[in-house]
């Protein structure tokens, strides 16, 4: 069987395309041959089986009260069922907990993050290697960026998610890559171009057979 990677995130594992001028297709959803799930698992090659489980607006732990079901941590464990056996989960949020509505510090994401991972972590999933998480901490909101749905603050709480999800990583036993290096698009400042995709597939192809 191959190695069974899931990829859990918000729009940017979605592969929402904020410039339509960025994507071959030119819509507002990067192809299969630039969203970043698609292109590492033509990196890692035939004994992986990378799977897409991006949704946009998704949290770790936060109920969103405008849209609703949108929280990480409700949906982890039938995630991870349905795609049993797991190799390695790749955790990819952050972006959407820092809406102004949510109330929250880079640090009370990170104890969020920690809550998700242990989710994760206990559920009946794994090879017989045992739970493997991978958590990627998104590069921050760019300068500039101002989105009246999220509110205010929004890139000053991502600017501390990086070390607030690397201690949570510390503290229960996961894995950490931060993608700060990888591109945002100019346009909204919070979302990857095509060449950040491709960026970030390459970085974890580089990483994830070390972790498998």
């Amino acid at each position: 069987m191959k190695k069974h990677i899931v990829c859990f995130g918000d729009s940017n594992t979605h592969g929402y395309c904020a410039d339509p001028n960025d994507t071959a297709d030119g819509g507002n959803r990067f192809n299969e041959d630039e969203r970043w799930p698609c292109v590492l698992q033509k990196l890692l090659g035939e004994e992986y089986l990378c799977l897409e489980e991006g949704l946009s607006g998704r949290t770790t732990v936060f109920d969103d009260p405008i849209h609703g079901d949108l929280a990480g941590v409700d949906y982890i464990s039938p995630c991870l069922i349905s795609h049993e056996p797991v190799d390695l989960l790749v955790i990819m949020l952050g972006t959407n907990d820092s809406k102004e509505r949510f109330c929250c510090t880079a640090a009370a994401v990170g104890v969020a993050m920690q809550r998700l991972i242990r989710k994760a972590q206990s559920t009946l999933c794994w090879t017989e290697k045992g739970p493997n998480v991978l958590v990627v901490a998104p590069p921050p909101i760019g300068e500039g960026f101002f989105d009246p749905a999220m509110g205010e603050g929004c890139r000053e709480r991502t600017l501390g998610m990086a070390a607030a999800f690397q201690q949570a990583a510390e503290l229960t036993g996961a894995h950490f890559m931060d993608a700060e290096a990888c591109e945002f698009n100019p346009i909204d400042h919070m979302h990857l171009t095509r060449k950040g995709h491709s960026q970030l597939a390459h970085m974890l192809a580089e990483l994830i057979p070390s972790l498998v």
